[in-house]
């Protein structure tokens, strides 16, 4: 996917703009600064930079791609204004030829176009297929007319002889058509042919005034003339039109001058038996059939046409035509075309029923000529059922819900490749124009849309895009939060702390709810993490054995903590999630890691009370991990004696050996003498949390056991007292009230009994080297 980056980050600023004032309709179908045309600017832009070699490398597929997005998005701004604005109202064409018999023939047409809404829509249509056409080319310049065939007629005039070669003899438009067999020479007959290809291709564009003055440039005043029949009859003066300021014609021109063919309809049946006429050359019929489309000349009209624009340009010119032809008939075709007579025979009011029945029965002939572009088979350029055509169709014929229906399942069943160069641009189009037509207010499916969306996100989330996955994302509806915090999920360890911040602050500012955004994050986190490490049972695992370093799946499983600790409506949340993460941690054998997640814990975790159950074990951890802490700085403590001590670091040092052993002593007694890690004895039965805690008592109470009575036997040569500190453990330990024998008798596999027994032993030998006989001396003296 080489789309470049810019295009994702304009699209969204243009998103975000528009979103902004979605209840203001007017700015948002502003034909400059509305949401399809600057996103057909955008489309414009990335062309032009490619074209100049300023973008990324583009491929041929992508560079078509944006072309047709950019024409898609103009077709929008042609005809959503009018779907979603009341309509005008304009007088009736035949109110119009009652109140004047001399209504000018443009005015009747205007009056005719006005009075159909699929006939408005499908002119809007044409001049959108003219203004989306490719530039005509202008043919090299002439110095004369039919140079070389007038050098040899004039040749021949002065000699007296045949002009040679079969060349025609006389130099009128018409001699090649009236002399069987005879041609132009071959220099003139190319230019003739480059030149009438050239008038197809600007009447094509819609440029008839830039092809009239071609014919001027080309010495051929009476093909201007021509071209220029195709214009309706206008005369101002006469039209009962108001008039606008600023329109460029005064009032003596308009009184005296009209414009346009007064006799269209004698001209159009010309063109039709020029474009017939075989003898013709097949770009001149062309032009005519161009000129005058009608259904006789369909088929020359179709034989030029390419690209499937071409088509449909030539399937909607033939439609418009003949339904003005159509209704200028019923009319009478007015005074400058017919005369009297043929108003007065057919210019009869029909019901209105009549009418309605006979536009919908030409709006059903319309619907199903435009649908057989849906298969039709081109030359040039993308197929019909490309997915840019298949919208333009659908925008045409008003069906933007199946369209988004229709490219909804091709997503789901993978009908459209994601990996191909042009799926980015599609998906791209698609998401944007579902967020088009809601903020217009145009009915969208809306399952289609969570599936279109859902696709750009994944488009976003490959390209890299993450500071724009909330924006699109919060539109989702009810499925906005998930589909958010699944971005986030995927960001597993790719993201820091501050980057996961900033990405729930995006959340806020696109109206996302943060608080359910970071739960659902840090909830799917964990479940994906369990999923990966392994389960918490079998052996208990070994406190003493070096730990190695952490994986990434517990590194993710310790920082799905941080979704919840951002802000204080989550730390209930958090409280929650810590201890189930720590029950895993501890009963797997990983302190350091509990350890570390516990000082990632915001300190006013401690101040909640509620469920009083989860805030006990809670302080649980806080108190094993003071412990474990003390213990370690006693150990550390220990090392620093050294020989060569004099007397008062010797002094100092033991008071905070003796200090530090005594701190330890005190707090582990009293965690040994509460009920540490006891879940609620009346939630029984399989309860996952009470096995877990069952697991870390099995663990760590013998462990902190036989830490204590190592300390303080190891220390009695600088501690006397702590020998007998260490043998009134053991009484603790055998005392019935706390059952602390039960964790190392259930502790299979952990610390046993025995080793606990041993060195209780040795405590005791210790106490009998002292002098005595007495084994229990020291405990009682």
């Amino acid at each position: 996917m080489n789309m470049p980056e810019s295009l994702y980050s304009s699209c969204a600023e243009v998103l975000s703009v528009c979103q902004a004032r979605k209840e203001d309709l007017a700015a948002l179908l502003d034909p400059e600064t509305g949401f399809a045309p600057r996103l057909r600017q955008i489309c414009r832009d990335q062309i032009a930079e490619s074209e100049r070699g300023a973008a990324a490398d583009i491929s041929q597929a992508e560079l078509e791609a944006l072309r047709l997005e950019a024409n898609t998005w103009g077709l929008l701004q042609a005809v959503m204004p009018a779907r979603k604005t009341d309509p005008e109202h304009h007088t009736h064409p035949r109110t119009l030829l009652a109140e004047n018999p001399y209504t000018p023939t443009s005015t009747l047409a205007q009056a005719i176009m006005h009075s159909s809404s699929l006939l408005t829509e499908l002119v809007v249509v044409r001049e959108w297929l003219h203004e989306t056409a490719p530039s005509p080319k202008h043919p090299e310049a002439t110095t004369g007319y039919w140079k070389f065939t007038k050098h040899n007629v004039m040749q021949s005039l002065r000699t007296g002889a045949v002009t040679r070669d079969g060349l025609v003899k006389e130099m009128d438009p018409d001699a090649v058509n009236r002399e069987d067999g005879r041609s132009l020479a071959a220099d003139d007959a190319g230019v003739e042919k480059t030149l009438t290809q050239a008038l197809y291709s600007f009447v094509r564009a819609g440029r008839l005034d830039e092809a009239v003055e071609l014919c001027r440039k080309a010495h051929q005043p009476w093909r201007a003339a021509s071209i220029r029949g195709s214009l309706l009859f206008q005369w101002r003066a006469i039209a009962n039109e108001p008039r606008e300021e600023g329109d460029g014609m005064d009032d003596v021109d308009d009184a005296e001058g009209w414009q346009g063919n007064r006799r269209r309809k004698l001209w159009k049946s010309t063109c039709a038996r020029a474009a017939l006429n075989t003898s013709l050359p097949d770009p001149e019929r062309a032009l005519y059939a161009a000129l005058a489309p009608c259904p006789q000349t369909f088929g020359i009209l179709k034989s030029t046409c390419r690209t499937w624009e071409d088509h449909l340009w030539a399937q909607i010119s033939i439609l418009c035509e003949e339904k003005q032809s159509a209704e200028m008939f019923k009319l009478g075709g007015g005074f400058w075309e017919d005369g009297w007579s043929e108003i007065e025979e057919r210019s009869h009011s029909p019901l209105p029923d009549e009418e309605e029945t006979e536009e919908l029965e030409w709006e059903k002939e319309a619907t199903a000529t435009l649908e057989t572009l849906g298969g039709i088979y081109v030359d040039d350029g993308p197929p019909s059922d490309h997915a840019f055509h298949v919208s333009q169709l659908a925008i045409i014929l008003d069906r933007t819900p199946t369209l988004l229906e229709g490219f909804a399942a091709g997503l789901s069943n993978g009908t459209y490749d994601p990996t191909s160069s042009e799926y980015p641009t599609m998906t791209r189009f698609f998401a944007h124009l579902c967020l088009f037509l809601q903020m217009i207010d145009v009915s969208v499916p809306p399952l289609a849309t969570q599936v279109i969306l859902e696709a750009y996100l994944q488009v976003l989330e490959s390209a890299g895009q993450r500071d724009l996955i909330a924006m699109y994302a919060g539109a989702l509806g009810d499925n906005a939060v998930e589909r958010y915090a699944m971005f986030l999920t995927s960001l597993e360890l790719s993201a820091d702390v501050d980057e996961r911040r900033l990405a729930l602050t995006r959340a806020r500012d696109h109206g996302l709810d943060t608080h359910r955004v970071a739960v659902v994050t840090a909830e799917r986190t964990i479940e994906r993490a369990f999923e990966l490490v392994p389960p918490l049972k079998g052996p208990l695992p070994s406190i003493i054995a070096l730990q190695p370093s952490p994986s990434d799946v517990e590194l993710l499983l310790l920082r799905s903590i941080e979704w919840t600790t951002f802000v204080e409506d989550t730390y209930d949340t958090a409280l929650e999630q810590a201890t189930v993460i720590l029950r895993y941690f501890l009963g797997s054998g990983r302190v350091n890691l509990a350890r570390s997640l516990l000082e990632m814990l915001p300190r006013e975790l401690a101040s909640i009370d509620e469920p009083e159950e989860r805030a006990t074990e809670y302080l649980h951890y806080r108190q094993f991990f003071n412990i474990w802490e003390t213990l370690d700085r006693v150990v550390e403590c220990q090392s620093l004696e050294v020989s060569l001590m004099n007397k008062d670091t010797r002094v100092a040092w033991l008071n905070d050996y003796k200090g530090l052993i005594d701190q330890a002593h005190d707090s582990i007694i009293k965690l040994l003498t509460s009920d540490w890690m006891l879940p609620d004895l009346s939630n029984t039965g399989g309860d996952r949390r009470q096995r877990e805690m069952n697991r870390i008592r099995q663990i760590y109470i013998p462990e902190l056991i036989i830490r204590l009575h190592i300390m303080l036997f190891a220390s009695r040569e600088h501690i006397p007292e702590n020998l007998k500190r260490a043998l009134q453990l053991a009484n603790i330990v055998a005392d019935s009230r706390y059952k602390l024998y039960n964790d190392f008798l259930l502790s299979q596999d952990g610390r046993k009994l025995g080793e606990y027994l041993g060195a209780v032993r040795h405590a005791i030998l210790a106490s009998l080297e002292s002098g005595g006989s007495e084994p229990f001396r020291v405990i009682s003296s």
